[in-house]
């Protein structure tokens, strides 16, 4: 019987929204992000695999990245528009669409309440965040209450990768694979910030999830745990806090991210339309027995996980 899948890592702006991504992206990236930018609007596609029977669901964000300006601003109002407008899809589609909020974790308070009505008000199952903005990393006291609001109503957080300058025009020559490393870079950078920072100490029951592009920060805490400042709990945190995706379905990575974390704590995700746009349930499969992993470990990644983080 073929495995039920929930696809937790999945981008949707709503086509009332004018998306910025052509504008913004390197001039070697523009072609890709026409054809993404059609995918990423169109709910009638949003549901096709869903409607196929491939996947059992799909859980969608609306990344401030894909509709801010120039300098990286989306206007306070729009965010909550965004809200409302993912709070009526979900509606549209009950237990075929779950939605994360949008919010700009860095605008301090005010992200929290938007945050706080999202969830309580709308009934929103978590909370999208860019890993950075600027200098800034995910633990910055900006986003401190923000993240207090999602410990408190006990709301998963995506934290989600951006493109860090200069290190992406730096990796811009080497194609994707830079562009990716860029990436996982500052993943990476944001999920070490938020340990050796001690947010999980002040929050122990804040839960993360990173993208597979973090694997190297996931790995370097893991692996180095004895030059980190917590004596010893980094990988308690690790298996306590910290959720990682799937992304490109490789067995190795996954098997890896279940020795680190545990498979109570990797999540099915394949950046939809992004980096996966079509079936995944026959790569999510393949990957899942090729990385060893017992049937119960395999149901848990599918689907399991992501119903027990949104409390589906």
């Amino acid at each position: 019987m073929p495995l039920p899948i929930i696809d937790f890592h999945c981008h949707h702006v709503p086509a009332s929204f004018e998306l910025t991504t052509l504008q913004n992206a390197p001039q070697t990236q523009r072609a890709r992000w026409a054809v993404t930018n059609k995918l990423v609007a169109d709910e009638r596609l949003l549901l096709a695999d869903v409607e196929a029977g491939d996947i059992a669901a799909r859980v969608v964000n609306t990344p401030t990245a894909q509709i801010c300006d120039a300098e990286g601003h989306v206007p306070h109002d729009t965010i909550r528009r965004v809200n409302d407008e993912l709070a009526a899809l979900q509606s549209r589609h009950p237990g075929k669409i779950y939605a994360l909020a949008t919010i700009d974790a860095y605008d301090g308070d005010r992200a929290a309440r938007e945050l706080e009505r999202a969830i309580s008000g709308l009934g929103l199952r978590g909370v999208f965040v860019e890993c950075a903005k600027g200098a800034m990393l995910i633990d910055t006291p900006h986003a401190r209450p923000s993240l207090e609001v999602a410990a408190r109503l006990g709301v998963p957080v995506f934290v989600h990768p951006i493109n860090p300058q200069p290190l992406l025009s730096q990796m811009e020559p080497y194609g994707r694979i830079g562009t990716l490393l860029a990436r996982g870079t500052v993943n990476s950078q944001a999920l070490v910030a938020l340990i050796e920072g001690g947010t999980f100490s002040r929050l122990p029951d804040l839960k993360v999830v990173v993208t597979a592009l973090a694997f190297g920060g996931l790995a370097m805490a893991s692996g180095f745990s004895h030059f980190s400042k917590l004596d010893g709990g980094t990988k308690g945190i690790l298996r306590r806090n910290v959720f990682i995706d799937t992304m490109e379905f490789d067995a190795t990575m996954i098997r890896a991210a279940v020795d680190i974390v545990g498979a109570s704590n990797v999540l099915v995700g394949s950046d939809w339309p992004i980096v996966n746009d079509g079936p995944i349930s026959g790569k999510v499969e393949q990957a899942l027995t090729a990385a060893g992993l017992a049937i119960e470990d395999q149901t848990k990644i599918a689907a399991g996980n992501t119903r027990r983080l949104l409390r589906i």
